[in-house]
């Protein structure tokens, strides 16, 4: 069974929702959740999590609103931190790890962190089991890839192209997952561009599929009320788990 990644952006459009649509997504096919951390400039999210981000912190979004929002949602639901590494830095990375591991939270994703500098912490997350998730991008070199991927926990976070998420770009993933699981036993999920209409053939060869764009989509529909957002949301990720698993 090949696993679905969700993310949302959190706090958007309120609190209350996003535990909400946390748990209806785990209702319907999803198996590891990322909660999104509002950012000011997400360098790696494209035009549509950067609109959601944006808009998360106008109404007000506190790092706060993650922890409360994640002590309902991660007893529950598999559940990971995405977010940029200035924001957990500024929580104190020692005492906030520890957090996390207290709330239940599996995992961070970091995705301005790059290898070298997250050595730093490997204790860190080794010593309370909390996952520092791994990038590898097609242009990394071989040995680069063997060094990310010898001690990655969780899963790999494989981007299926260079550029920002969102963008949906169409390219030959199978030498480079290759590649990696020459190296690793590590599942890997590929990200960037998976949506309902591609997670079929980005899925081939893969693990998983990490799928952001295609729910922010729906969280910035304003014609929608809250039910009917979630309702959207979930009907995607039953489609798109069906499409990765025919």
């Amino acid at each position: 069974m090949k696993n679905l990644v969700a993310y949302i952006t959190s706090g958007y459009p309120e609190k209350s929702f996003t535990v909400d649509l946390s748990l209806a997504l785990a209702q319907n096919g999803v198996d590891t959740l990322e909660l999104g951390v509002p950012f000011s400039d997400p360098v790696a999210d494209g035009l549509l999590i950067e609109k959601a981000n944006h808009k998360s912190l106008e109404l007000g979004f506190k790092f706060k609103d993650l922890l409360e929002i994640s002590k309902e949602v991660a007893p529950q639901v598999d559940t990971l931190w995405m977010g940029y590494f200035n924001s957990f830095y500024q929580q104190n990375m020692q005492r906030l790890i520890p957090l996390a591991k207290e709330l239940g939270v599996k995992g961070l994703i970091i995705p301005d962190l790059p290898h070298e500098e997250a050595l730093v912490y490997k204790d860190l997350f080794v010593s309370n089991d909390v996952a520092n998730i791994s990038f590898v991008a097609p242009t990394d070199s071989e040995s680069r890839i063997q060094t990310v991927v010898s001690d990655a926990q969780k899963f790999i976070y494989m981007v299926a192209y260079t550029g920002i998420t969102g963008s949906g770009t169409a390219e030959d993933l199978q030498p480079f997952l290759s590649s990696i699981k020459k190296y690793t036993q590590t599942p890997v999920y590929v990200g960037f561009g998976v949506n309902e209409k591609t997670a079929k053939e980005k899925v081939k060869g893969a693990d998983g599929v990490i799928v952001g764009s295609a729910f922010v989509n729906i969280l910035l529909n304003n014609d929608l009320n809250y039910t009917q957002k979630i309702t959207q949301c979930s009907e995607l990720a039953k489609v798109i788990k069906n499409e990765i698993n025919p």
